[in-house]
């Protein structure tokens, strides 16, 4: 099925003037005013949001399924059927009727939100009831629950580590574990990427706390920390990890618990953090570990403390998807599966796909100012898929992120793979 549309829209022939700018480019100001630097803002915006950044925040009219109704808002229209590449809804359960239902049920009872912070009026049953079920499911002695991802990184970080301490991140680390360091105010430093012999390079000679941190799937490039090698680096310089696991909790390892027990080194990790955004298709963000781990968390990770507690909709929501994920195995088998056919689909055709060892897998463009044009037509022929470019990942590393999901059908894939090699040997990325 190909996508529809209401109404008209052009593809753009060449990149605009405006494309050779950035975010970057704005950054910084001179002068007294910080409002200074918004009128030559906006007067790049006006140029380069219909050049292509419109391509970002285009509003969806429909659940993150396989196929989504996009509004396309340069052409004023809305892009019906397309499939969808960009969700993160990686084992479908976002719009699961049983878990729409325990979401229905929860607005009965519980109305729309928590209306307070978790450690005031805003803790709910339901609450406490998925901290135990996260515990349980990382084998951990307790959870704490945090509103966002981004929260539980920014939170934990932060209320742990102090001034004088060292923090050691891989570089490719996501913004949020960029803010917690800033605000912890400990010294920071970033090793090259998945090397363990740089880590220990990083970590040689400092006397006094350390913490590492690293991602279990890398966000932007789809692989994997090298967990084994990093923690006998770690053990050796007597440092904490923590592991964020956003895109990998809940659909790598034998039982879905993530890429550390995907490695068999689930208890050699201090700091088990993910997310609910993704696999569970929710929101929200968790830290499992130690019970005084958690304790201590509760009363020092600020971006938990004084914000709003996770609306009891979602919660009940996510508990009824965690329930599906442990229950259905299958849904993890079929996620693999589908990611093993869709790069045949795309290796075959000598799509660049990076490195990609996950169910995030890069299409690699390399063309910062070629990308959005060449993703404005994949949007026209009946693909919803990010473009991302620099500052997001380096200059020159331009690429499309795709997302599978255990609910894409062969025919999703077929259609979308077709699709996205067209475009791609139209703009000469592939032969």
């Amino acid at each position: 099925m190909s996508a529809s549309q209401e109404g008209k829209g052009g593809v753009a022939a060449s990149a605009p003037p405006a494309l050779d700018r950035d975010y970057s480019h704005f950054y910084f100001a001179s002068g007294d005013d910080p409002f200074a630097i918004l009128d030559p803002f906006e007067e790049w915006w006006e140029q380069a949001e219909p050049a292509g950044y419109y391509q970002y925040e285009m509003p969806i009219h429909s659940a993150p399924a396989t196929r989504v109704d996009v509004e396309d808002t340069k052409a004023g229209v809305i892009r019906r059927g397309l499939i969808n590449f960009a969700s993160y809804n990686y084992l479908g359960l976002s719009y699961r009727p049983e878990v729409k239902e325990a979401i229905k049920e929860a607005v009965d009872r519980y109305g729309a939100g928590a209306s307070g912070s978790p450690i005031l009026s805003g803790n709910t049953a339901l609450l406490d009831q998925l901290a135990r079920e996260v515990a349980r499911f990382k084998a951990k002695e307790a959870a704490v629950i945090f509103p966002t991802g981004y929260s539980a990184n920014v939170g934990t970080i932060a209320g742990l580590m102090r001034s004088g301490d060292l923090i050691v991140a891989d570089q490719f680390a996501h913004a949020s574990i960029v803010d917690g360091m800033i605000l912890s105010k400990a010294q920071s430093r970033f090793f090259k990427h998945n090397r363990p012999d740089d880590l220990d390079a990083k970590l040689r000679g400092f006397q006094g706390r350390k913490l590492v941190i690293v991602e279990g799937v890398y966000s932007m490039d789809g692989d994997l920390a090298p967990l084994p090698e990093i923690v006998e680096v770690c053990k050796a310089h007597k440092a904490r990890i923590l592991l964020d696991e956003a895109h990998s909790t809940f659909v790598f390892g034998p039982n879905g618990r993530g890429v550390a027990e995907h490695f068999g080194v689930e208890d050699e990790i201090d700091i088990h953090l993910g997310t609910f955004s993704k696999s569970l298709g929710g929101q929200g963000g968790f830290v499992a570990g130690s019970r005084a781990l958690v304790n201590y968390l509760r009363g020092f990770a600020r971006s938990r403390f004084f914000s709003c507690a996770l609306a009891p909709t979602v919660t009940a929501g996510l508990l009824k998807a965690l329930e599906l994920a442990v229950a259905e195995p299958e849904l993890r088998k079929r996620l693999w599966e589908n990611v093993a056919y869709m790069k045949g689909l795309l290796g075959e055709a000598k799509v660049d796909m990076g490195h990609s060892e996950s169910q995030v897998i890069p299409i690699m463009i390399r063309n910062d100012q070629a990308i959005m044009a060449i993703g404005e037509e994949l949007l026209h022929e009946g693909v919803f898929i990010n473009p991302v470019k620099y500052p997001a990942v380096g200059k020159h590393k331009s690429r499309f992120r795709m997302s599978i999901s255990a609910a894409h059908t062969r025919q999703d894939l077929d259609e979308g793979a077709e699709i996205l090699i067209r475009v791609l040997r139209r703009h000469r990325i592939i032969p």
